[in-house]
């Protein structure tokens, strides 16, 4: 078994953040899934798992009884898993490719399915919607969390943080640094994802725009700016159809 932990590089949340295993953390510094209660009953479920980060969310799902599928396509976020899970000394089926590349899954095997943040990186979601609606079973939820396209708006580290530096609309890639973290997310507006799950037969039946938790540790992404502009946006989407 390993022992040495990976190195940190550039990623997106919540690699390298103080999070436990325990918890199902949708964003940064905002309210998790013991008070949104999005997932239900995980007992023997079977959850697709969309990017895996450092491995927080799969071994939360693991212990909640879940039997978890987990695709990953950067090798640097599969290996931090696979250190995390010999850690934890849990058992989680870990798939490296593509998010869209789901020809592994039955159709109809999935019970719910799960993504936090990892879609940020991803352009045409429609490709993703498509695949994960062939596997998860009828009405079965898909739950996904993204960057609020109202905080892509603003630059919290820039002078002025609460000034508006790009349209809502703009969807091209927006770079960021925060905490000694980097990345690049593509935004997408809330307009655009309720078109691109309904054209792919998901009907929306929960959105949440969390407020930050009142208090406890912060993550390395946190910025005073998160008081005042939502920086997390949570979809729950139910299959449709067959």
């Amino acid at each position: 078994m390993s022992t040495s932990r990976p190195t940190e590089r550039t990623i997106t949340f919540p690699f390298g953040a103080d999070l436990g295993h325990e918890r199902i953390v949708y964003g940064p510094d905002v309210v998790d899934e013991s008070e949104l209660r999005l997932l239900g009953d995980l007992n023997g479920k079977r959850i697709l798992q969309l990017g895996t980060h450092e491995g927080h969310t799969s071994i939360a799902l693991h212990q909640r009884g879940a039997r978890v599928i987990a695709v990953e396509p950067d090798p640097e976020r599969i290996r931090a898993s696979r250190w995390a899970f010999e850690q934890t000394d849990t058992r989680i089926e870990l798939l490296e490719h593509d998010l869209a590349d789901l020809a592994t899954v039955r159709a109809d095997s999935i019970d719910l399915a799960i993504s936090i943040y990892s879609l940020a990186g991803i352009d045409d979601l429609s490709r993703v919607f498509r695949q994960v609606h062939r596997v998860l079973r009828p009405d079965a939820p898909f739950v996904f969390s993204l960057p609020h396209p109202a905080y892509s708006m603003i630059d919290p580290s820039g002078d002025e943080p609460l000034c508006v530096r790009r349209a809502y609309w703009d969807t091209t890639p927006r770079r960021w640094e925060r905490g000694g973290h980097s990345g690049e997310d593509h935004t997408h507006t809330i307009g655009q994802l309720f078109v691109d799950l309904a054209r792919t037969n998901f009907r929306v039946d929960a959105l949440h725009e969390p407020e930050p938790a009142a208090q406890g540790v912060r993550s390395p992404l946190w910025n005073d700016t998160m008081r005042w502009v939502p920086s997390t946006l949570v979809i729950r989407a139910r299959k449709q159809g067959l």
